[in-house]
């Protein structure tokens, strides 16, 4: 008889509500998935069915009346346990509605900017100076670049070389080239990856910054290893690693160079943009 009552209250209006309450559940999976929400996650639901299951065995009125009570607790409790979650999915949301693309550095300087870069790369490469620069695109960074010494410079492989060698003030922290192709700043302090899917568990705080960085906004981060000289790039929550100056440069020709393809339809930029929301949001690294 319970069964007859299911299905016909089964409107489509009902379905409909389910469905988005499924899409709601399944986009949230993809946000914590991979990071310490998980654990936190899991650890709170079991608690909850059990303790659930215990007062309906015995009985427990109080703590049933606890239990049904419990969701003005929750809603402080969520956004506090997960705050670095929420934040990295709102900033996400938020980038997806950037379908139209900042004004930025003219192509000509973008390519002059990618040159300089892999000269840099290669050079502080061969002497093993650790090095780690950001390209601004959309997503402005001016939070971080408030961090480090504002230079305003001209981009240039000696001053790479300068900025990142051992025994100068400014070589333990970012270099953060801003859209309109100059150098703002140096010494600049990023936030680490907080995910657990690290391509080499090993990696140092300049690869995890590089992707604590990509994971926050759409920039491009370029680092170099003091330990091993290897060059890497991150971007979105994914990096590379082991790269020469010659796959470096067609990265960055890929990510930052001029657009040789023609401009998308707005509703293919949208389709692309929340793919990448849901596809990047826990942000998964390969490493090649």
């Amino acid at each position: 008889m319970e069964l007859v009552w299911i299905f016909e209250s089964l409107t489509p209006l009902a379905i409909l509500d389910i469905f988005l309450v499924a899409l709601l559940f399944f986009g949230l999976s993809f946000f914590i998935r991979g990071t310490q929400a998980v654990a936190l996650l899991r650890g709170m639901v079991l608690v909850l069915a059990g303790v659930i299951l215990i007062s309906n065995v015995f009985q427990l009125l109080a703590l049933r009346w606890l239990l049904g009570n419990m969701l003005t607790v929750m809603a402080i409790a969520i956004p506090v346990v997960f705050q670095p979650e929420l934040r990295r999915a709102l900033e996400r949301l938020g980038r997806a509605g950037l379908l139209i693309n900042r004004a930025g550095a003219p192509e000509s300087q973008r390519a002059k900017i990618i040159d300089d870069i892999c000269t840099a790369a290669e050079r502080l490469s061969e002497r093993r100076h650790g090095a780690l620069i950001i390209l601004e695109r959309n997503s402005a960074l001016d939070e971080y670049m408030r961090t480090g010494i504002p230079l305003d410079a001209e981009v240039s492989p000696q001053l790479f070389l300068t900025i990142f060698w051992p025994k100068t003030e400014l070589h333990d922290g970012a270099a953060i080239i801003d859209r309109n192709g100059r150098i703002a700043a140096a010494a600049c302090v990023l936030p680490l990856s907080s995910s657990r899917n690290l391509p080499n568990p090993k990696l140092g705080t300049r690869h995890r910054a590089a992707l604590g960085m990509s994971e926050v906004s759409d920039a491009i981060c370029v680092v170099v290893s003091e330990e091993t000289g290897r060059i890497s790039i991150a971007n979105s929550g994914r990096m590379i690693m082991r790269l020469d100056s010659k796959r470096l440069r067609t990265i960055l020709n890929a990510f930052y160079g001029p657009e040789t393809r023609p401009a998308l339809p707005v509703w293919q930029r949208v389709r692309d943009q929340v793919a990448s929301v849901f596809g990047r949001a826990n942000g998964d690294q390969r490493s090649v």
